[in-house]
């Protein structure tokens, strides 16, 4: 939930961070040119403003969400080779479910033959995923040809990574798309997908905004490329000695996407670069907010300022090299020789961490004004304070392992990056201005130093990452009993639920919710799944009498939910209901009752709890209205 309250703030906070900062330290010099803080550009420099936040949209942000036919067809078909991403004692998705059901007839010998390929081609040794198992496949997809020829690519060593070794699957996957009729029933699978993508719609903007607004930019969506033409023919032979080469300009349009796959494996999101595409393919329910999504689109805004800036980068070829070399030495992992991918990874893994700590220390901030004022003395007082200098240490640690992760994986200026970041924040200039300064101030000597001064950062947040699993294991010996595993039953199929909602399968959702229902009558989580259900069902009604039906409906199944929630035990599930309960009542224009709604979630959660900033804004639009 807390996750969910950063995402959706970040840029707010981002602006009250830096205001914080500012009014809490004294008045600084301002640095001198060549110094390790980055300098305003100056005069004439670019200075692009990004995106205007209220009219912002996929096609500004250069996003497109869609499935992709490719994608799905492999996916299907390794699933009916026998690979399964479904955790260990639990039930497969509902989509997964529901391909095979619809493949139950494919033939048995094909069926073998694609069990057999996966089988021989299958990575070895302990500890490989279903994720790292699927991810060749991934691969293949986006360099075969479009269905139903799936025309596979000539074999050659600069195809992706693993490609190589799975590439003769494409004839079995010809064979296993004709063979199920795959092309009637496409439409509807991708339908399906569709919806999964609309579910992230919102998310997907934010996070882009999120990413803009920090580096107060614009994604550069097009780029002109010198293309060689021929000259026009001449009509003697000593004109056409004399003729020069000629070259056009060519403009390329440069794409991110994002392809929901319902097929994935949990959590496990593949990045994919094709040219000027830039493909992150997510499983269904990711938050783009918060996961590698985000870090795939700082890619796609940094990979072509590092090629503007490319002589600035090429200037520092030999330092950077220096770095890596010695973290090779000292077994770093992924290390490339590539500088300019060196230090696109770099800025892309700073910018992640220094977004990633500004905003939990924005909320750190608020949690601790909350707890001093509600503190009866001085010595509780001090205690809040004394904490919270602890779970700021903590976070700043936490920050610290993270850019320690990214420089031993190659990324040996995340540090240098993140540093340089820090004196940006706030101060309204485009980051673009400063990736040459940036590159000319580097010092290697620094930068040697990192792994020094990271290490016992490091050793705190895994030792503490290490009693944390132990206790928590401890916490839940003999725990397990048949209450917990009904329980666990149900929450199960509530997720399952949650999936049919977001492919817009109400009819299917509102089934599985009424049987469940039956099993578990004092359950406020089916009924608040139940009013969730039928209020989406009503987004979809064009018929108003049908539409105030199922808003009736959910506002019944929201009390009943109220009536069942302990406010003690369920407090975030009261505060959904009412929060639900009170949006429906304003859009019945049932204006008294929505204010109260609204109010009942104002009075039980915390300022800074997302649910509460979300009931406060309905209830400003309210009153607003008068």
């Amino acid at each position: 939930m807390r996750k969910q309250f950063f995402a959706l703030c970040l840029a707010a906070l981002l602006c009250a961070e830096a205001s914080a900062r500012q009014q809490q330290r004294p008045a600084q010099p301002q640095p001198q040119p060549r110094q390790s803080q980055p300098q305003p550009p100056a005069a004439g420099q670019q200075q692009r403003r990004p995106v205007p936040q209220a009219s912002i949209g996929l096609s500004d942000l250069g996003i497109e969400i869609a499935p992709e036919p490719r994608l799905f067809a492999v996916m299907a078909a390794l699933d009916a080779a026998g690979w399964d991403p479904t955790p260990e004692g639990q039930k497969p998705s509902v989509f997964r479910e529901t391909l095979r059901r619809d493949l139950s007839g494919l033939d048995p010998h094909l069926r073998e033959r694609l069990r057999g390929f996966y089988q021989r081609y299958q990575l070895k040794g302990q500890g490989v995923t279903p994720a790292e198992q699927a991810a060749r496949y991934v691969s293949l997809a986006y360099v075969l040809g479009p269905p139903p020829a799936f025309e596979a690519p000539a074999r050659a060593e600069d195809l992706p990574a693993g490609v190589l070794d799975v590439l003769d699957f494409a004839p079995l996957l010809r064979e296993f798309y004709q063979k199920t009729a795959m092309e009637g029933r496409l439409p509807g699978y991708l339908r399906m997908h569709r919806a999964a993508g609309d579910e992230m719609r919102e998310q997907v903007i934010a996070m882009a905004r999120d990413v803009l607004s920090y580096l107060n930019t614009r994604p550069e969506l097009s780029f002109m490329e010198r293309v060689r033409a021929p000259a026009t023919t001449p009509s003697d032979d000593k004109k056409k000695k004399e003729q020069r080469p000629q070259t056009t300009l060519r403009e390329r349009e440069r794409r991110f996407r994002i392809v929901p796959d319902l097929l994935a494996a949990p959590g496990a999101i593949n990045f994919r670069v094709v040219g000027d595409d830039y493909s992150a393919v997510v499983p269904a329910g990711t938050d783009p907010r918060w996961s590698e999504v985000r870090r795939a689109y700082l890619q796609f805004v940094f990979d072509p300022l590092v090629a503007r800036y490319a002589s600035d980068v090429a200037a520092r070829r030999a330092d950077v090299k220096t770095l890596l070399d010695r973290e090779r030495e000292r077994g770093g992992r992924d290390i490339t020789p590539d500088v300019f991918l060196t230090v696109a990874r770099s800025l892309v893994a700073a910018a992640d961490a220094r977004m990633d700590e500004l905003v939990r220390l924005r909320v750190l901030q608020l949690d601790t004004a909350g707890r001093l004022q509600a503190a009866k003395d001085a010595a509780g007082r001090d205690a809040a304070a004394k904490e919270s200098r602890e779970r700021e240490q903590a976070l700043k640690d936490s920050t610290t392992e993270q850019l320690a992760e990214a420089y031993e994986r190659g990324a040996v200026l995340s540090f240098y990056f993140a540093e340089q970041l820090r004196g940006l924040e706030g101060s309204g200039f485009d980051i673009s201005n400063f990736i040459s300064a940036m590159m000319a101030d580097l010092k290697v000597e620094r930068e040697l130093q990192r792994p020094g001064e990271y290490a016992a950062a490091v050793a705190r947040v895994r030792e503490a990452r290490k009693k944390a699993a132990v206790e928590s294991a401890r916490e839940g010996e003999g725990r397990e009993g048949p209450a917990d595993e009904r329980r666990a039953a149900l929450t199960k199929s509530l997720t399952d639920v949650e999936d049919l909602l977001r492919v817009k399968n109400y009819e299917e959702a509102e089934t599985r919710l009424l049987a469940l229902r039956e099993q578990h009558r004092e359950e406020p989580r089916v009924y608040l799944a139940l009013g969730r259900a039928s209020s989406l069902a009503a987004e979809g009604a064009f018929d108003e009498n049908l539409q105030a039906e199922r808003l009736n409906r959910a506002l019944a199944h929201y009390r009943q939910a109220l009536l069942l929630a302990s406010p003690e035990t369920d407090r975030q599930l009261v505060a959904r209901a009412h929060l639900a309960s009170g949006r429906i009542l304003a859009h019945l224009e049932r204006r008294e009752e929505a204010l109260k709604e609204f109010d009942a979630v104002l009075s039980a959660l915390a300022q800074g709890d997302r649910l509460y900033q979300e009931a406060l804004a309905e209830k400003r639009k309210l009153t607003a209205q008068q």
